[in-house]
């Protein structure tokens, strides 16, 4: 990394990280400038009784947990995740189990409930993100519901010839895109009866609205390049669920351009990235890795390479980006952590930087450090960290820095990040749980500014910006 040195007040020195943009790092035209706020768990009315919120935070999408027909476990309990004992039964992955392919579950809300949500995003003009995962069925696969089954032709015609086998070697791409993961039988993707019943329930969402869709486990669904399962023909999925080829006179209701679709492609040694990444936007899973090591640290790492890298094979304008996402908060707490102060910080440099589409991970509502799960309870609002000033203050940054070309600038000790948007503003990151003072380079004209959250008075002058900055703490400045 190239650095260049200045002398600081109370800091020996600070240096200046990819002052001349990258390549992965200068503006483009088709640059993406919306946010989406992950409502993990929220229901359907939750969504809709805070859709204006949502808007006014400046998130474009809201995305919902998946909306289709599941499993129903312990009894049809409510609780995020019970424990032995727990009074309140229940596990927040069971609408990860599909049973059936129509709108409306026993966790989240039925149609009605779905369709009055829509109708709410409709005013405040947001966009509904759908979390959608063909790839298996829930664990018990006997609860598959009747009319799934018949769409096919009957319960053994749904699953691959090697969908009851467990996954050993995640590298291999013929286990990888065929067999059980995690005890969830594989369903044939490539059957074409499956396909036009599948298509029948995303095109309902469509008329509904939606203009979205997540793809979970997208990587264990083959790409036409895959081996095949001995009971498919052809690796077409993508092909008909992304709208490029019809099943039996079905095809996407919707133009592809229409919709923001991306597939969660969870990044590892022979995961075939670029392929996926020329098909829809992908999973920047290791970014994430890395920033989450920076935030942990409280210095911006070198070694993460955050400025210069998105460790991803795809260009930006093809990655969803995030601080953490549901699997590293829910299932080995990978990230829960973190303290929501850190996540924040992660999301201002996400969402203030030129490229990529950033989700922001809304957390259980009353969720600490100790108690991950908070309140506990599928369909409740999330906690209050979505609106919070800093992380709007910086959506709507995003939107107002468009085209803008982007600068990364940190201290020589890492302590303090920079994001330049040409010179329209920048974003600084106070990482240290210390009071610091800033003096570093900056693209911004000389004059006096006030930041958007916290009304701190920083000044530039021959274009260097000096402050003082608060222990973790975020600061948007901008002309707009």
């Amino acid at each position: 990394m190239n650095k260049t040195f200045y002398a600081g007040a109370a800091i020996a020195m600070l240096a200046l990280a990819s002052c001349k943009p990258s390549a992965s790092t200068e503006a483009k035209t088709d640059t993406q400038d919306d946010v989406i706020l992950h409502a993990w768990s929220w229901s359907f009315d939750t969504i809709a009784a805070n859709m204006k919120d949502i808007a006014d935070a400046g998130y474009a999408y809201v995305q919902t947990s998946p909306a289709n027909t599941c499993f129903v476990g312990e009894g049809g309990g409510m609780a995020l995740y019970s424990q032995p004992g727990d009074s309140v039964k229940g596990k927040w992955y069971y609408y990860y189990q599909p049973t059936d392919w129509k709108v409306g579950n026993y966790l989240l809300g039925s149609r009605d409930q779905f369709k009055n949500m829509m109708d709410s995003a409709a005013k405040y003009g947001v966009k509904v993100i759908v979390d959608v995962l063909p790839n298996h069925t829930a664990v018990d696969h006997t609860a598959v519901l009747p009319d799934l089954d018949a769409a096919v032709g009957g319960h053994a015609n749904l699953f691959h010839a090697n969908g009851f086998n467990d996954i050993r070697d995640y590298n291999d791409r013929y286990e990888c895109t065929t067999g059980m993961m995690g005890g969830l039988p594989d369903v044939n993707t490539e059957n074409p009866d499956f396909q036009k019943y599948y298509m029948a329930y995303v095109n309902d969402l469509i008329s509904m609205g939606v203009r979205g869709f997540r793809y979970d486990t997208a990587k264990h669904i083959g790409l036409p390049s895959d081996p095949l399962d001995s009971l498919a023909k052809v690796n077409n999925f993508w092909p008909v669920a992304l709208g490029a080829e019809e099943v039996d006179g079905v095809s996407l209701a919707a133009t592809r351009d229409s919709l923001f679709i991306y597939g969660e492609v969870l990044q590892d040694k022979n995961v075939k990235e670029l392929e996926y990444a020329a098909l829809m936007p992908v999973t920047a899973s290791a970014y994430g890795h890395a920033l989450r090591h920076s935030l942990a640290a409280h210095r911006f790492d070198e070694s993460d390479s955050l400025a210069t890298s998105w460790h991803h094979s795809a260009t930006p304008d093809r990655l969803v980006t995030w601080v953490e996402s549901h699997d590293t908060y829910a299932n080995e707490h990978e990230s829960a952590g973190l303290t929501d102060e850190q996540i924040r910080m992660g999301w201002v440099l996400l969402a203030s930087r030129a490229n990529s589409t950033p989700l922001f991970f809304s957390r259980p509502a009353g969720s600490t450090r100790e108690n991950y799960w908070g309140n506990n309870l599928v369909g409740a609002r999330g906690n209050d960290e979505f609106r919070h000033p800093e992380v709007v203050a910086v959506n709507k940054f995003r939107r107002a820095m468009s085209g803008k070309p982007e600068t990364i600038l940190t201290s020589l000790d890492g302590a303090i990040v920079e994001i330049c948007r040409g010179d329209g503003g920048v974003a600084v990151i106070n990482l240290s749980e210390a009071n610091l003072p800033l003096e570093m380079p900056t693209t911004i004209a000389d004059g006096n500014y006030g930041d958007r959250v916290y009304n701190k008075e920083f000044t530039v002058q021959d274009g260097i910006i000096r402050g003082e900055l608060a222990p973790m703490t975020s600061y948007i400045i901008s002309r707009y």
